[in-house]
């Protein structure tokens, strides 16, 4: 409707004039069309910014006056694409805009303008804004029918607006960004109004639907309300956008196969309370006297105006009245109402109280004369105040003179007669609540509530009056019925017997008569449960002895066989280590992205085909060098054997290994990247559940290691890898090392250690066992408390064991309780027994998850982070070549339940490891959080993009070195939770305790019971020890004279890296050291064969510390 003639072309020129006289700003489109000849445009001299597009078409004129204009914002465009477009103007000259430096967003159109000069020298590229992405829609014609000056004798670039030295081109390039005014609010953002001003805020939750109109979003382009598109407005009580009737609404348009609007379907707008658009109706049903479906419009915006300038048109209708009785406000814009016969009530309606701004203005004409209304006999009722109305009638009163019973104005309200008693809330009726009883001569209420009546019609429980009083009513949550009678006054009293259960028998006053219980029932089931004792006597007793005759003969048997044995036989006790390895080819691996390199291997990003099979799984391949020692084949060997054995939802595993010229450790890739990276990306989004979920996850890991006697050695946040945001797992063996059945601690001959994370006795004797772990661990939960801090952060390394034994400990983090701290502390003791197990770590930091506010205090507590946050690293991920269609190694080696058949046993647990603890695992519980049978869901395969190149390998958590369990225990939607029923087995602590009902675990062979190890007297209270049994090996691979190294060690150039005493410098061997947190602390084995790789110099790390072997180790 841009370019149409204007519906009253006689005061065209004078609305436009009424509008923008002394605007300085224009917050929609500027429209300047069809001016006459000789119009004075003087009045548009003020403006200096438009938001919208600047519209110049087919004028009269020679020249507008926008001289002041200074910046076109392009919020919305004409055609779509242009911001200024000055099209058809037979008089215009020139355009004088000689202070325009800046269209921040659309283009320019210029053509069609006989007469016009100077607009081929304009030089747009310098007024289009830089970000401008449609600076390239410049379409400026230059055909004429007159000469025209040239302007390059008076602007010395040839670039002007006119002829005079002023009109000459500025370039001040206005650098400024795009307004905060906008039509409409941007994504995940709703409209609120605050202090009668509407702002676009965020919405904390899915935003509301909302519905569009007439030039928004779907409606774009549509002119006007249809049969085909009125349903969208049903139950609408807001609309972004404008609303049109034309006369094809009610008559169809056969050019679009529209059929006609049944006029019934206009109750739709019945609910509408604001548009943000214009309202412009050309056409109504005959048959409808008025505008009453939209009764309940309060507020027409007028963001959009109809042909620029106007917010509410009526015209060529046959209404008597506008029936507009909720219109309060018409916030911009004209209102034109105009060639409409019948229309009367225009001079009762107080339209400046309805006019936001000054300038708005009502232009009618033609329309019915008020005298003749009045003659007519339409006129305003009688009560409505200072005579204004928007029809006849009491319900179309503006405001009451008197009183307002819901939509009518009457004389007085029904205090004292009528057949519904109300009372007067200022000047407004409302009706007494129906309990209250009607009074003679006096008032019946003073309010609408129960409470409020002066006497009841029936019953009063308290301060309400009730129809009856309550009778085994559950009141305020309550799961305990209530029971009252009413008294001789009518007041609810409670019954002296408050029956909960089978309340049938009742007295006369409605009360449940007190059932005292049958003594048969409590003999009977005395009877019952003595029976069912003793029958549990018996059978207990009959496998108690059942048991021992097995024995005897296993005993016997194996007695009668000891002497075919070559070698006398030494049991350890502990259980075979079942673990399967999976040896996978080098076709099936599909190498994609290098992930991290160093002076032994690299890393890569990869995808897994196995052979026959459709599917692609997302690895990360772990690959040797070539020309490495056999050391370094003989470590990552090792480091593959402790990654296999291990079966806990919180520890990684491995998948394979491709034995290659060069060794491959095939693993998962996993989805969040390494926790402490983790925690300082979204620091601002995780909650104190968040934090203690992942102490206890980190607990029971650790607790499981502990258990099958493995001593991880470089446990830190760094090496612990976030599945999901409530998933996280323990990685990166590089240091671990296995225990054997008869060791309690191992002593490290040198490598690369974290001094900010290892205990004292670690650092100054190389001694590392469970409770050196736990040192470590204490350290973990300061870097999650402080959001991924470093510890010690300044203290050069080399300083540390002096600080250390001097009493001085990382301080309390300021979201940390004390009790928090205060595990902490116990975790830093000097004496390691002193220090809590992991099993208690588990206990303490499981009862403070239940209630984490309480213990961690962060604000905006959200208790829960987004499980849809995502890294840089994991987009970068699925945008890779060849990612897509990609299986969950765990979704591929664990499937769902429903891929097998529906006859699966008993959720279980099995304990993968042959070594156990025998010094600290209690012997009548086993963890369940270890067990290979603890499915968990699969995930996104992607890993940070910062963590470390060891901390980037992920394992499926499945126990696949065990025999597959049934598909019922292999999946689960919880990682923390217990498959199955079975955590009615649960002591206090969360361990599974087994029963008789438990199925065979997988792997068979139980240890013995063998005495108790001695206790340290500090050391917390536990549950009874397993006995030792036989001393012995159990097979374990061990090298004390060679550490587990990763097979990634890497030395550092690094200044503040420093050689400890007691090391000889390194001459013909180095390592390439790319993780700033670990330092080589293995010295160079004499007569290293020549043509080695080259010496590093020792250096200082502020973290960590190289340990020299010292001359007395105690053992």
């Amino acid at each position: 409707m841009k370019l149409l003639q204007p519906s009253s072309p006689e005061s065209h020129y004078e609305t436009l004039r009424h509008l923008y006289q002394g605007c300085q700003v224009v917050q929609g489109n500027l429209e300047l069309t069809y001016l006459p000849p000789g119009a004075d445009t003087a009045f548009l001299q003020d403006i200096k910014e438009v938001q919208g597009y600047v519209l110049i078409a087919e004028n009269h004129v020679s020249a507008v006056g926008l001289q002041g204009l200074r910046i076109i914002r392009g919020t919305q465009l004409f055609q779509e694409r242009y911001a200024l477009a000055v099209l058809g103007n037979v008089g215009l000259r020139q355009l004088g805009m000689r202070q325009l430096t800046e269209i921040l967003k659309g283009g320019v159109h210029i053509e069609g303008n006989p007469q016009l000069c100077f607009q081929e020298t304009i030089l747009w590229a310098d007024i289009f804004h830089r970000h401008n992405e449609l600076r390239s829609e410049t379409r400026v014609e230059s055909t004429r029918s007159r000469t025209c000056p040239d302007c390059r004798a008076l602007c010395a670039e040839g670039h002007c607006w006119g002829e005079s030295p002023q009109d000459c081109q500025t370039y001040n390039y206005l650098a400024t960004e795009v307004g905060s005014c906008t039509l409409v609010c941007p994504q995940n953002s709703q409209e609120v109004t605050v202090n009668n001003v509407q702002k676009c805020e965020k919405c904390s939750k899915p935003c509301p639907e909302v519905c569009y109109g007439l030039g928004v979003d779907f409606l774009k382009g549509v002119r006007a309300v249809n049969a085909s598109n009125i349903r969208h407005f049903a139950g609408c009580t807001k609309i972004f956008g404008s609303l049109a009737f034309l006369p094809e609404t009610f008559a169809g348009d056969p050019s679009t196969n529209t059929a006609p609007l049944d006029p019934q379907l206009l109750s739709v707008f019945e609910s509408l309370e604001e548009l943000t658009g214009y309202l412009y109706i050309a056409a109504w049903p005959p048959g409808m006297d008025d505008l009453g479906v939209f009764q309940n419009l309060r507020v027409i915006r007028g963001r959009v105006l109809h042909n620029g300038a106007y917010s509410l048109t009526l015209q060529d209708l046959a209404v008597r009245a506008l029936g507009l009785r909720a219109l309060q406000e018409i916030s911009s814009g004209m209102v034109l109402i105009h060639h409409n016969p019948q229309l009367c009530f225009l001079q009762k309606v107080p339209w400046d109280s309805i006019f936001r701004h000054p300038r708005q203005h009502l232009f009618q004409t033609h329309n019915k004369a008020p005298e003749q209304c009045e003659s007519d006999g339409l006129v305003c009722f009688h009560l409505c105040a200072h005579g204004h109305c928007w029809g006849p009638g009491p319900t179309q009163c503006v405001s009451c003179e008197r009183f307002l019973r819901g939509q009518e104005c009457v004389a007085s309200c029904n205090l004292l007669d009528g057949a519904t008693r109300e009372h007067a809330n200022g000047t407004r009726c409302l009706p007494c609540h129906p309990e209250c009883q009607p009074q003679n001569g006096t008032e019946t209420c003073f309010g609408s509530d129960a409470d409020q009546c002066v006497a009841c019609a029936h019953y009063k429980d308290g301060q309400q009056c009730v129809r009856r009083c309550p009778s085994g009513v559950k009141v305020d949550a309550s799961f305990v019925p209530i029971w009252k009678y009413p008294d001789e006054e009518g007041v609810c009293q409670l019954c002296p017997t408050n029956c909960t259960h089978s309340c049938t028998i009742r007295d006369e006053d409605g009360c449940p008569v007190d059932q005292k219980p049958s003594q048969v029932t409590s003999i009977i089931a005395g009877v019952v449960g003595a029976l069912l004792v003793v029958v549990l006597l018996l059978i207990t007793v009959v496998c108690v002895k059942r048991r021992r005759q097995q024995e005897r003969k296993h005993t016997m048997r194996r007695l009668l066989q000891e002497t075919e044995l070559v070698e006398p036989l030494t049991p350890s006790g502990a259980l075979p280590n079942q673990a399967q390895m999976r040896i996978l080819k080098e076709t099936e691996l599909k190498k994609v992205k290098v992930l991290g390199s160093g002076a032994f291997g690299t890393v890569y990003k990869g995808i897994w085909i196995p052979d026959g099979e459709s599917v692609k799984i997302p690895v990360a391949i772990k690959v040797l060098r070539e020309n490495t020692s056999p050391k370094a084949n003989k470590e990552i060997l090792d480091e593959a054997y402790v990654m296999a054995g291990v079966g806990s939802p919180y520890v990684s595993r491995l998948l394979g290994i491709c034995l290659t010229s060069t060794v491959q450790l095939v693993t998962q890739l996993m989805p969040y990247g390494c926790l402490l990276d983790y925690v300082r990306e979204n620091k601002d989004r995780i909650g104190s559940q968040d934090l203690l979920n992942w102490c206890v996850q980190i607990a029971k890991g650790m607790s499981y290691l502990e258990e099958v006697r493995l001593v991880h050695r470089d446990l830190a946040a760094r090496n612990v890898l976030v599945k999901s945001p409530n998933h996280v797992k323990i990685t990166d063996f590089g240091l671990a090392r296995l225990l054997d059945i008869d060791e309690t601690e191992y002593h490290a001959d040198g490598g690369k250690v974290p001094i900010k994370w290892m205990a004292l006795e670690s650092i100054l004797r190389r001694r590392f066992t469970h409770q050196s772990d736990v040192w470590s661990y204490g350290v973990t939960v300061w870097e999650l408390m402080t959001f991924g801090a470093k510890p010690y952060d300044g203290i050069p390394a080399r300083e540390i064991p002096d600080l250390l034994e001097k009493g001085e400990r990382l301080p309390q983090p300021p979201i940390c309780t004390i009790d928090v701290y205060m595990i902490m502390v116990k975790c830093w003791m000097i004496d390691s027994e002193c220090r809590p197990k992991f099993r208690e770590l588990v206990t303490e930091f499981s009862r403070m998850a239940r209630d984490p506010q309480r213990f961690v205090v962060i604000q905006n507590d959200t208790i829960g982070l987004p499980s849809s946050m995502d890294s840089t690293f994991y987009r970068a991920l699925l945008e890779e070549e060849d990612m897509d269609d990609l299986v969950d190694a765990e979704e591929y080696l664990v499937p769902h339940q429903g891929f097998f058949s529906a006859e699966t046993s008993t959720a279980y647990r099995s304990r993968i490891s042959s070594t156990r603890s025998t010094a600290e695992t209690p012997a009548d519980t086993t963890e369940g959080e270890e067990s290979a049978a603890f499915p968990f869901p699969p995930q996104s395969l992607v890993e940070g993009p910062e963590c470390p190149v060891p901390e980037a390998l992920e394992v499926d958590g499945g126990a696949k070195g065990a025999l597959p369990s049934p598909p019922a225990t292999r999946y689960s939607e919880d990682p923390t939770a217990l498959p199955g029923d079975e955590s009615e087995g649960l002591d206090p602590e969360g361990f599974a305790t087994p029963g008789a009902h438990a199925t065979m675990p997988e792997y068979v062979n139980q240890a013995g019971e063998r005495p108790s190890p001695p206790r340290h007297p500090c050391a917390p209270p536990s549950p009874p020890d397993k006995p030792k049994g036989h001393q012995g090996k159990n097979g374990l691979i061990k090298d004390t004279k060679h550490p587990f190294l990763g097979p990634f060690g890497r030395a550092v150039e690094n200044p503040e890296y420093l050689a400890p005493p007691g090391l000889p410098a390194p001459t013909a061997f180095s390592q390439a050291f790319d993780n700033p947190y670990y330092w080589n602390q293995d010295p160079p084995k004499a007569g290293s064969p020549e043509g080695g790789p080259s010496s590093t110099p020792a250096a200082e790390n502020p973290e960590y510390l190289g340990l020299a072997e010292p001359e007395d180790v105690a053992v």
